[in-house]
């Protein structure tokens, strides 16, 4: 057998999400496992001219704590090199035998950029490129069209990856490697048969060090921590209409298989004890959809386990699923944060629309939970779906002025392939079937005459003053609203008053203090040998 390839990861990606893909960190262990390189070239820390700045439009908009000048006292800032002449110079020094780009759907047009400027690379060492995550997955017809893209893969990424990494070290043909749709040199596509999901309990410890130093930091709560992801499960068991967590499992059960998996809890621990110890991660994210998707036994197993692990960490779940049984055991052990999803205060809309069935009530009460053992909570968002109006969104506003949330975000309704509301969006005439959608922070992409572009930025502008100024402001808050002289006028008015009345104070460091992180260069991989929502895997 040859010695292994190159591998150089594309993962496109925009300044503001800063927690680091872990499915490519995953995918680089397996690689290297195989005796392949690995190293990535990511777009986080550049200026891309794409899209906006995902956690810095929240900041804007009143959602989260304030967190720049934490970032900034740290070192983590924009590159101010070209990433175009960073990138080049990577190709060039490091000479990859295969480009594997890892993109979302808002992030596939700024990926198709990055493979413009290797074009000429590729083609002069005929370097195969191969695209995955969740939008090649679910719009796998508009992704091979591309006359960049050699293969997609559809679906899961482990296997796929190393048996095409594999056939690329000894010059075999790929053509026929599960989950990929491969194109010939005439167009032709070759599809694939998916496998089944893969043990999930196999998979190697993740590689960060594919990453440089500053991907492994992020904001939470106004500070920034060295945080790293942990999967605790794979897929959901709801079917939310707005994700693709349905798709996902009804694409997989006609293989006769379940997509969603939990993992090990002794594979957990093994997992976060190597963080601590090796990597002196400060703070956990466990980035499952619904990390309370789990029986009593397994509960207290990961409480048991997590004891001595003593680090602060974030979940995100569902109202229905907290109870003061799991939130106290769970705030003994170090949870510090918690992501509810509500998505909407209409009750019937939300069953109708989104598949989601539960009560207000039910929700308020629920939500008195975390406060009661010290807990903080954000409430999570959306407006303008289809067949919404503004009158409904402030439903939504209704039901967040009953709950005592620490952060309350809102986002516009992006209506990504492979969701059932994209299917609905299409049915309706509101999108077309090859249109791409753009960030979630960005402008909103329907235009409903009910409930047009700029009502919907109307509510999203002025959600959070809504929700905790009293209703004898409103009046002023909605003159707020328009993006005229005084309406600016007003907003940054009643927004200096929210910061000051309102706006939670940046946590108190939950575990008693690390290092500073100052001055930290951000430089590409190139400059640091073995440094480095993702070829997407849930």
């Amino acid at each position: 057998m040859s010695k292994g390839i190159k591998v150089l990861f594309i993962y496109p990606n925009t300044y503001g999400m800063n927690m680091l893909p872990p499915a490519i960190a995953l995918f680089s262990a397996i690689l290297k496992k195989d005796g392949h390189q690995t190293k990535i070239f990511d777009t986080t820390y550049y200026a891309t001219d794409h899209g906006i700045d995902s956690d810095g439009s929240k900041e804007e908009g009143l959602n989260v704590v304030p967190y720049q000048k934490e970032m900034e006292k740290k070192g983590l800032r924009m590159k101010d090199t070209s990433w175009k002449d960073d990138l080049k110079k990577l190709v060039e020094e490091y000479k990859p035998d295969i480009f594997i780009m890892s993109s979302t759907e808002d992030m596939w047009e700024l990926g198709i950029r990055i493979l413009e400027e290797v074009r000429d690379f590729k083609a002069k060492f005929n370097v195969p490129v191969l695209a995955g995550g969740v939008f090649p997955t679910f719009a796998p017809e508009i992704c091979i069209k591309y006359d960049l893209i050699d293969m997609i893969c559809v679906g899961e990424g482990e296997e796929a990856l190393s048996d095409v990494c594999k056939r690329v070290q000894n010059k075999k043909d790929f053509t026929n490697v599960t989950n990929l749709w491969v194109k010939d040199k005439n167009g032709n596509i070759q599809k694939n048969s998916i496998t089944k999901p893969v043990d999930i309990n196999k998979n190697p410890i993740i590689d960060t060090s594919l990453f440089e130093e500053a991907r492994l930091y992020r904001p939470m709560a106004g500070k920034v921590y060295k945080m790293y992801p942990i999967e605790t499960i794979r897929g959901c068991p709801y079917t939310c209409k707005f994700c693709n967590s349905p798709d996902q499992m009804k694409l997989y059960k006609g293989l006769g298989h379940s997509f969603f998996r939990k993992k090990k809890m002794d594979l957990v621990y093994k997992e976060l004890k190597y963080f601590k110890d090796v990597h002196k991660v400060e703070y956990n994210y466990f980035w499952a959809d619904t990390f309370l998707a789990m029986n009593k036994k397994e509960f207290d197993a990961f409480i048991e386990m997590y004891k001595e692990i003593k680090l602060p960490f974030w979940m995100q779940t569902r109202p229905e699923t907290i109870n003061d049984y799991n939130i106290s055991k769970l705030a003994e052990v170090g949870l510090h944060r918690i992501s509810f999803g509500v998505e909407h205060g209409n009750e019937e809309f939300r069953a109708k629309i989104l598949d989601r069935r539960w009560k207000n009530n039910d929700i308020i009460e629920k939500l008195k939970i975390p406060h009661k053992y010290g807990v903080a909570f954000s409430v999570n968002n959306i407006t303008g779906f289809p067949t919404e109006t503004k009158k409904l969104a402030f439903d939504t506003i209704e039901l967040n002025r009953h709950i005592d949330a620490d952060n309350a975000n809102i986002y516009s309704f992006v209506p990504f392939h492979g969701t059932p509301l994209r299917t609905m969006c299409e049915e309706l005439g509101l999108i077309k079937p090859e249109t791409i959608t753009k960030c979630l922070t960005n402008k909103p992409i329907l235009n409903m005459p009910q409930y047009p572009p700029e009502e919907i930025e109307e509510v999203k502008k002025c959600f959070s003053l809504y929700v905790k100024f009293p209703k004898n402001r409103w009046k002023q808050i909605e003159r707020a609203e328009k993006n005229d002289k005084e309406g600016d006028k007003i907003y940054k008015e009643l927004k200096k008053e929210y910061l000051e009345k309102y706006m939670p104070k940046p946590d108190a460091d939950p575990h008693g203090g690390a290092e500073d992180f100052k001055n930290v260069e951000i430089t590409t991989s190139k400059n640091k040998p073995g440094h480095e929502d993702g070829l997407d895997y849930h």
